[in-house]
């Protein structure tokens, strides 16, 4: 009888226990607001975007970090990198079949200058979506500067938004400016390797005897 009513009363408790121990623990966020910085135990929408710490209320230690949210511009240069990285790996993946099928896959220089087409055409796209970015900016900030100009000859100070954004667009045109001196760098240099593989391409089929095949190891010319 004892032991049912311990059991009856420990159970309850353990039950308390495991629900204890299964909470959730609780933290504290901390992030910057108008260069104060600010913490929470719940996050306001305001701050949604923001960069911010979490904090162990138990430990008073750091447990995660949530960088801010990307604006437009900068989602559009993180889109640019990606394709600049898209196009490196598709010239290294090109080179490495264009080296293992030179001869055995491809009967004719035509044949092997389909095999560029798509990095052409992809490095032209880059190029030109860079040159229309350039041109853009290049227009904004002029617009910027002319009314800046305007208001200090007109005796009315420069705000600090119009001169901020002078500042982000001169910034973004020198980063874009340098992406597409990158492209046509790429687009050059495409060409040179082109016409070296080409030319490789042309030796080989001129050594294309069986001697020079075994020399190379390469499997025998299929035969006409």
């Amino acid at each position: 009888m004892l032991g049912m009513l311990a059991a009856g009363l420990l159970l309850p408790a353990l039950g308390f226990a495991q629900a204890k121990k299964e909470a959730p623990p609780k933290k504290l966020y901390c992030w910057n607001e108008n260069g104060q910085r600010k913490c929470a135990d719940s996050l306001p929408p305001e701050a949604m975007a923001a960069a911010r710490e979490e904090i162990s209320v138990s430990s008073g230690m750091r447990t995660g970090e949530v960088q801010r949210a990307l604006n437009d511009e900068e989602r559009a240069a993180q889109a640019e990198e990606e394709a600049k990285r898209k196009t490196e790996a598709l010239a290294a993946e090109t080179r490495r079949r264009t080296d293992q099928a030179m001869l055995t896959s491809f009967q004719s220089e035509d044949e092997l200058r389909r095999v560029f087409a798509e990095r052409v055409n992809l490095v032209d796209n880059s190029i030109n979506t860079a040159r229309y970015n350039v041109a853009s900016l290049r227009e904004g900030l002029v617009t910027l500067l002319r009314t800046a100009g305007e208001r200090e000859l007109g005796g009315k100070p420069v705000s600090d938004k119009l001169s901020g954004d002078i500042r982000t667009r001169h910034a973004q045109l020198l980063y874009h400016t340098a992406l597409q001196s990158s492209f046509e760098r790429q687009r050059a240099e495409l060409e040179t390797e082109i016409e070296q593989i080409l030319q490789r391409y042309r030796e080989l089929r001129s050594n294309d005897a069986p001697g020079a095949r075994v020399a190379m190891d390469l499997p025998p010319a299929p035969k006409q």
